[in-house]
């Protein structure tokens, strides 16, 4: 796999992580069916879209196996950015799994480059 997919690959994790961050922003404190509609929940959907449209891309170029393995990316941006800009604290388990993640997706990635 070359290396311009593979950094698509990881924007669409970033597009998909930050749109979910965006959607808890734009979800945290509204009760009613119309507070759900503001700004950081278009933003939030807007950027999934973006992030769509890059694994469809990506879909296109390369093997099921390999592009749906960086989906397991979202979960560790998701969980560095709820620590960044939320608070959240990540315990040393969580932590240990998400550096299982990113070893299993290096691993993927340089399978599908052998």
């Amino acid at each position: 796999m070359n290396f311009s997919l593979i950094l698509l690959l990881a924007t669409g994790s970033i597009c998909a992580s930050a749109g979910t961050f965006a959607l808890k922003l734009g979800a945290t404190g509204n009760h009613d069916l119309t507070d759900f509609f503001n700004i950081k929940i278009v933003l939030g959907l807007a950027l999934y879209g973006f992030g769509s449209a890059a694994w469809i891309y990506c879909l296109s170029r390369a093997p099921l196996n390999v592009v749906y393995a960086f989906t397991a990316l979202t979960f560790v941006l998701v969980q560095f950015s709820a620590v960044a800009f939320l608070g959240e604290r990540i315990p040393v388990v969580g932590l240990s799994g998400m550096a299982l993640i990113v070893c299993g997706i290096g691993l993927v990635a340089a399978g599908a480059s052998a």
